[in-house]
C-alpha cells in the first residue's frame, strides 16, 4: 500500500481536486482481478500496474490516466471486461484501457501481423485521445525496467520492438526522459556486448567527467551573469545509446568522441535565450554548421530550444542548449506538459493547445494509412514516420514543412496536398530546377511543378521517404493495375461473346450466373479475375452459355493446335524448363525477370516473336500490359530440375556477425547466393538484398522461415528483380 499512497500523494500534489477514492477503487479492483498472478520476478502481478500508475504521475497526467494504468492489464489477463470497467469507473477510463489492451484473442498468421494490428488499434485510439499512447509508453517503460527476468530470446524481441516503435514514438511526442531511458534499456538487451563495453568505458572516466562538468557549469554561469542573462546551468553526459550512435556514425572509438558532454542553460525569456547564445559564441569558438534554432522553427513535437556546439575549456567540444523554463518543461515532458485540469470536474481534462497544427503529424499519420490493409505494410510505413532526423523546408508562401532526412520533392509535394503529389512533374529549389531525386536540405524553398498528364510510377517508390507519399503512390499503382485488369477482362469477355452474336450488356443474367459458379461475388469481380488471368474467358463462356461454350471449346482447341504448330516452327525444342505450353513440354520458354516466377506460383504465358513463350506470374503488372491476343495457357509440369533465381530482401539489425548467420542459413537450406547487396541505415539497421537460386516456391518459403527465425532479423521479403 505504500506505493499506492505515494501515487495518491503525487496526484493530489499537482491536481488538488483529483478524485482519489476512484483511484483507490481502481487499485482494489486490479488487486482482486490479478489475485494469485505473479510476474516472472516472483512479485505479485499487481506490482506492475502500480509501477505503471506511478510513472503516469511522473508525467503529471489526470485521474482517468492513473486509473487506466492500474487497470490496463485487467481485460487482457483476467476475466474483467471493458463493459464492466465502463460501469464501475466510467466510459473514459474504459476507453483508455481498451485502447491499450492488445488484440491477443484474435487469430493472426504471424507474430509480425499481430504486432502490427495491435499497433494500428492503439494508434486509432490515440488519434481520438492522446492519453492512450502515454499510458502505453509508461507500461512499456516498466516492462523494460524488469526485462532481465525474461529469457534472452524474449529480451531481444521486446527490446527490438521498443527501439523500432516505442522510443521513436516517445521522441515524436517530445517526452525526452522516457525516450532516453527506453533507448538505453533497449540498447542493453539488443547489443549486450557493446553496451557493457561502453558502460565500462564511461565509468572509467566518470570522476574526470564530473569534475569537468562542474568546472564548465561555473564558467557558463559566470559569463552569463556578467552579461545580464539570468539562468540556471546544468551539465550532463550524453546517454549511452546516443554515444554509441555517434561512434557508429563517425566510425570512431569512444576515446575519440569528444562532444559526449552537453550543457543546458535555462533562462526566463526568449530574448535572453538569443542573448545567451551570443555570450556562448563570444566566449568560445563556435563549430560551423552545428547551430540550430528550434525556437523560431519548433519541431513537430513542440520542442523549442537553441542548439550550438563550441570548442570549450581545455579544447573539449561541448554542446550547449539554451531555452526558457517553459520550453524546458515541454522538452522533458512533451505533449504531457500541455495537460490542463478543469477545477471542480474529475473527468474532463483536455490538451491546453487550441492550435491543431501542433498535432498535424498525428492526423497525417492516420490519414496516410487509410489505404493500407496489409498490417505489416502499415507498421513499416508508421516506422518511417517515427524514425530519423528531419529537415525543415519552406513553401513559396513561407510555410514550414518538416520532412524526414533524405526526402525528395515528391515527398514535399504530397506533404502539401495529395493531388499535387499525384501530378508532380518537376521542382524548383531556391529558384533552380532540380531533378525529382534531389534530397532536400534545411532552409530550402521548394516550388512544385505539376502537369495534368503526370502520374506516379514505380520508380518514385525508390525516391520517397515519407509514409504518406509511399502509401499514396502504392495505392494509385494498385488502382492502375486494377483498372488495366478491368479493361483487359472486359475486352476478352466481349470478344468471346461477340463470336456468338451477344455482348456483356445483353448477357447480364448469364454472366451473374457465371460469376456465382466461378465463386465471384459480382460480375465486376469476374471481369477483374479474367483481366488478371485467374479465370479464362472460355471458363466464363462455359458457365454463362453452356451450349455455345461447347462450340467455343472446340474452336479453342483448333486455335491451340495452330498455336502449337506455330510455336514449333519458330522456336527450338527444349525440355529443361519444367513448363508445359498448351499441354506441350517441348516449347522454348523464358522466365520474365520483372517477376521471377517459381514452380508453385500461378503463371501465364505470352508468345514472343522468335523467342518462344515468356512466362510471368499472374499478378505481374508488366504481364497485364502485354497483348491479350498473345496470351497462352502454361503450367508447371512438376518434372523440371532448373534452378530459378529470386531476390530476397532481409531487414535486420546492423550487428557484427549477423550477416554471417544469414549466409549460413542459406547454406543450411541448400541454397546458393549468386549476388548480395548490403547497406547500413542511419537507424542502426541494415538492408540486405540477396539473389539466390531455388528450385520452387516451397523451398523459397523454407528459406524465408529460416531467415525469419534468426535473432536480429526484423523482416524477410521476396522482392522483384527490378526493386532488388
Amino acid at each position: 500500500m505504500h506505493q499506492l499512497d505515494q501515487i495518491l500523494s503525487e496526484l493530489a500534489g499537482y491536481y488538488p481536486s483529483a478524485d482519489l477514492p476512484l483511484v483507490r477503487r481502481a487499485y482494489q479492483f486490479a488487486a482482486q482481478a490479478h489475485a494469485g498472478q505473479t510476474r516472472k520476478s516472483g512479485d505479485p502481478y499487481v506490482s506492475h500496474p502500480l509501477s505503471v500508475a506511478h510513472i503516469i504521475t511522473e508525467l503529471k497526467l489526470d485521474v482517468a490516466s492513473v486509473c487506466a494504468g492500474l487497470l490496463h492489464d485487467c481485460v487482457e489477463d483476467t476475466s474483467a471486461t471493458v463493459e464492466q470497467l465502463s460501469e464501475l469507473f466510467g466510459k473514459e477510463v474504459a476507453f483508455l484501457v481498451d485502447g491499450v489492451t492488445k488484440l491477443g484473442k484474435l487469430p493472426y498468421s504471424t507474430r509480425e501481423e499481430q504486432q502490427a494490428e495491435n499497433f494500428r488499434k492503439m494508434l486509432l485510439a490515440m488519434a481520438r485521445d492522446i492519453r492512450v499512447i502515454l499510458v502505453k509508453l509508461c507500461d512499456r517503460l516498466d516492462n523494460m525496467r524488469s526485462l532481465h527476468h525474461l529469457p534472452p530470446e524474449k529480451q531481444e524481441r521486446i527490446a527490438a520492438e521498443t527501439m523500432q516503435i516505442y522510443a521513436p514514438l516517445a521522441n515524436r511526442l517530445g517526452i525526452q526522459w522516457v525516450k532516453v531511458e527506453l533507448e538505453d534499456l533497449a540498447f542493453k538487451y539488443s547489443y549486450p556486448g557493446e553496451y557493457e563495453q561502453l558502460a565500462a568505458d564511461v565509468a572509467k572516466t566518470r570522476a574526470e567527467r564530473l569534475e569537468y562538468i562542474h568546472h564548465v557549469e561555473k564558467l557558463i554561469q559566470k559569463e552569463m551573469a556578467e552579461n545580464g542573462v539570468p539562468c540556471e546551468v546544468m551539465g550532463r553526459a550524453k546517454h549511452l545509446y546516443s554515444i554509441y550512435q555517434k561512434m557508429k556514425r563517425t566510425q570512431r572509438p569512444f576515446e575519440e568522441i569528444h562532444d559526449a558532454i552537453g550543457f543546458r542553460v535555462i533562462t526566463d525569456t526568449q530574448m535572453h535565450c538569443y542573448q545567451g547564445l551570443g555570450v556562448a559564441h563570444q566566449t568560445w569558438t563556435p563549430i560551423p554548421g552545428r547551430f540550430k534554432d528550434y525556437i523560431a522553427l519548433p519541431k513537430p513535437n513542440l520542442y523549442q530550444s537553441l542548439h550550438t556546439a563550441v570548442i570549450g575549456p581545455r579544447g573539449e567540444r561541448i554542446e550547449v542548449q539554451i531555452r526558457t523554463s517553459d520550453m524546458n518543461l515541454v522538452a522533458e515532458h512533451g505533449i504531457a506538459a500541455h495537460w490542463k485540469y478543469k477545477e471542480g470536474t474529475n473527468n474532463s481534462p483536455g490538451v491546453a493547445i487550441n492550435d491543431e497544427k501542433k498535432f498535424a503529424w498525428l492526423r497525417q499519420l492516420m490519414e496516410s494509412q487509410k489505404e493500407l490493409h496489409d498490417p505489416t505494410e502499415f507498421l513499416e510505413s508508421v516506422k518511417i514516420d517515427l524514425f530519423g532526423d528531419e529537415v525543415y523546408v519552406f513553401t513559396p508562401g513561407g510555410d514550414v514543412k518538416a520532412l524526414p532526412k533524405g526526402s525528395c520533392p515528391i515527398d514535399f509535394a504530397y506533404a502539401v496536398h495529395s493531388s499535387i503529389g499525384d501530378h508532380c512533374s518537376g521542382a524548383r529549389v531556391n529558384g533552380m530546377i532540380v531533378p525529382l531525386r534531389y534530397q532536400l536540405r534545411n532552409g530550402d524553398t521548394i516550388e512544385i511543378i505539376t502537369s495534368p498528364n503526370q502520374k506516379p510510377n514505380k520508380d518514385w517508390l525508390k525516391l520517397v521517404k515519407t509514409a504518406k507519399a509511399r502509401t499514396k503512390i502504392r495505392y494509385l499503382l494498385r488502382q492502375e493495375t486494377r483498372d488495366k485488369a478491368v479493361v483487359l477482362g472486359t475486352d476478352l469477355i466481349e470478344k468471346a461473346l461477340r463470336k456468338h452474336s451477344t455482348s456483356i450488356g445483353r448477357a447480364d443474367k448469364q454472366l451473374q450466373h457465371a460469376a456465382k459458379e466461378l465463386k465471384c461475388v459480382t460480375v465486376d469481380e469476374l471481369i477483374i479475375q479474367v483481366g488478371y488471368g485467374k479465370v479464362t474467358a472460355q471458363q466464363v463462356l462455359e458457365k454463362a452459355l453452356p451450349e455455345l461454350g461447347k462450340k467455343a471449346e472446340e474452336a479453342e482447341k483448333k486455335t491451340e493446335s495452330m498455336l502449337k504448330t506455330l510455336l514449333r516452327k519458330v522456336t527450338r525444342r527444349t525440355s529443361s524448363s519444367g513448363i508445359k505450353v498448351a499441354g506441350e513440354e517441348d516449347i522454348l520458354v523464358r522466365f520474365a525477370k520483372c517477376c521471377s516466377p517459381l514452380p508453385g506460383d500461378p503463371i501465364v504465358g505470352f508468345i514472343t516473336r522468335g523467342r518462344g513463350v515468356t512466362v510471368h506470374r499472374r499478378d505481374c503488372d508488366k504481364g497485364l500490359d502485354l497483348d491479350p491476343e498473345r496470351r497462352i495457357d502454361v503450367e508447371w509440369d512438376g518434372h523440371g530440375k532448373t534452378q530459378h533465381e529470386v531476390a530476397i530482401q532481409v531487414l535486420c539489425a546492423d550487428k557484427p556477425g549477423l550477416l554471417a548467420h544469414i549466409s549460413q542459413s542459406f547454406t543450411d537450406q541448400g541454397v546458393n547466393i549468386s549476388q548480395a547487396h548490403c547497406r547500413a541505415t542511419d537507424d542502426g539497421r541494415a538492408v540486405n538484398t540477396f539473389h539466390a537460386s531455388v528450385k520452387d516456391l516451397d523451398q523459397l518459403k523454407q528459406v524465408i522461415r529460416s531467415l525469419s527465425r534468426i535473432k536480429g532479423v526484423f523482416s524477410v521479403d521476396r522482392v522483384s528483380a527490378d526493386v532488388a
